[in-house]
């Protein structure tokens, strides 16, 4: 995992007016490599709206604090002023994981118990490298997926990332869709994994690239969006890869998908995004990648008369335009999205169903006379855990204890040779 992908800040919290500098200010932090909430505790002139600098300062010493940790303080020059331990202080989400047994859309997956699965690595933000045994004793290296934020938009792109898996048909330039994968003690669906391909992904400007790729990459944006209705709205280098056993180009991350009208967005079409693709994979220029997709169309790649090859190529660069302004000027041919609408295979499946914890009722405050308010929906795990519901736990030790263990293990298979 980069080290700028590995916290994510939920913002700041004042009690009080933020114009105050000495206003009491908390910002929930969370950690993907840790898997865990931690609440940053200080004052507005350290933490002004929006400026997220609790990110870098709890870096610091994240890797050193105790599982138990749920909120440290720091003093105006960031440096850390105390812990707590105290549940209260944990504002880490409660996710209603939706039971297998109700999800009849992914019935006839393969599953595999979570406890089966061997961290290997963290590739990204809820994202794992992991192994496991399959029923013939074969060992599987997969890529593990999974959302532990109770976030309605995560939830709903977990959902239908994982049920257009299912139901893509073999394809050779996709990653394969491996197993669902279930806690251990209710059967809760907390993610999936897919075959693990090596090698590393097209952002790597020393990986050079290929004219059949650029081939196989519309032969198959033409087969996702008019054949299946899919539009995956994030074609880019960081989500293609290229098989080393067959030598062809794979795409995956399909959290953006859409199908049909179902999460289409503006300006986030499959052909737009081979253009800027290919644009960034011959001149290794990215500076586009940080424009919204919404301030953005392909002619100011497509206009832009030299493409400077950065990048090696097994072609001039002239084909690889030539061809990708052939495919582009036939896509965006009068009928192209009435062609994606009316897809001759296209793939549904149901909504996201409600999971039955979802609808437990707890005390959020009371009213002015006393009266205890009831309600439903999002919690803090600490809720649910008092009203007794079964709360999934994330948490696990950084990634550095992962690498001291393979180095040691590295050491002991030496000293053994």
């Amino acid at each position: 995992m980069k080290p700028q992908d590995r916290f994510y800040s939920e913002g700041q919290g004042y009690f009080g007016p933020r114009e105050n500098p000495m206003t009491e200010t908390h910002c929930n932090v969370w950690d993907w490599d840790r898997l865990k909430m931690v609440k940053v505790k200080g004052t507005a002139k350290l933490f002004p709206p929006d400026e997220d600098v609790e990110v870098p300062i709890l870096a610091q010493f994240a890797d050193y604090l105790s599982p138990e940790v749920r909120a440290v303080t720091v003093d105006d020059d960031g440096l850390l002023a105390g812990i707590s331990t105290d549940p209260e202080e944990d504002d880490t989400p409660f996710v209603a994981y939706l039971p297998f047994s109700i999800a009849e859309s992914l019935a006839g997956c393969r599953t595999i118990q979570y406890s089966r699965l061997q961290n290997l690595d963290r590739l990204g933000p809820g994202v794992d490298l992991s192994s496991y045994e399959d029923e013939f004793g074969i060992p599987q290296k997969v890529a593990f997926k999974f959302n532990p934020l109770d976030k309605p938009q995560r939830l709903q792109m977990a959902w239908d990332e994982i049920n257009l898996l299912k139901y893509l048909p073999p394809h050779p330039n996709i990653v394969p869709f491996d197993r669902v994968v279930l806690e251990d003690v209710e059967s809760r669906i907390i993610g999936f994994t897919t075959k693990y391909i090596p090698g590393g992904t097209l952002d790597n400007t020393n990986v050079p690239f290929r004219f059949e790729w650029l081939q196989q990459l519309t032969q198959l944006v033409d087969f996702l969006n008019l054949e299946l209705g899919i539009m995956h709205q994030d074609i880019a280098p960081r989500n293609l890869l290229i098989d080393p056993d067959t030598n062809k180009i794979l795409l995956f991350d399909f959290d953006w998908a859409a199908h049909g009208k179902k999460r289409l967005l503006n300006d986030r079409d499959d052909v737009t995004g081979v253009v800027f693709t290919l644009y960034e994979l011959i001149t290794n220029d990215t500076r586009f990648t940080s424009i919204p997709h919404w301030n953005r169309n392909m002619d100011m790649v497509q206009s832009i008369s030299e493409w400077t090859c950065n990048r090696e190529l097994d072609s001039d660069v002239s084909r690889f335009r030539k061809f990708l302004n052939d495919w582009v000027a036939v896509r965006k041919s009068d009928g192209d999205m009435e062609r994606y609408f009316s897809a001759a295979n296209r793939l549904t499946w149901p909504d996201l169903p409600t999971a039955p914890d979802y609808n437990v009722p707890f005390e959020l405050g009371k009213t002015l006379d006393g009266e205890p308010i009831w309600t439903t929906g999002p919690r803090f795990r600490r809720t649910a855990m008092e009203k007794g519901q079964y709360c999934f736990r994330w948490e696990r030790p950084p990634q550095e204890n992962l690498l001291n263990k393979a180095k040691s293990g590295m050491r002991y298979r030496n000293c053994e040779g």
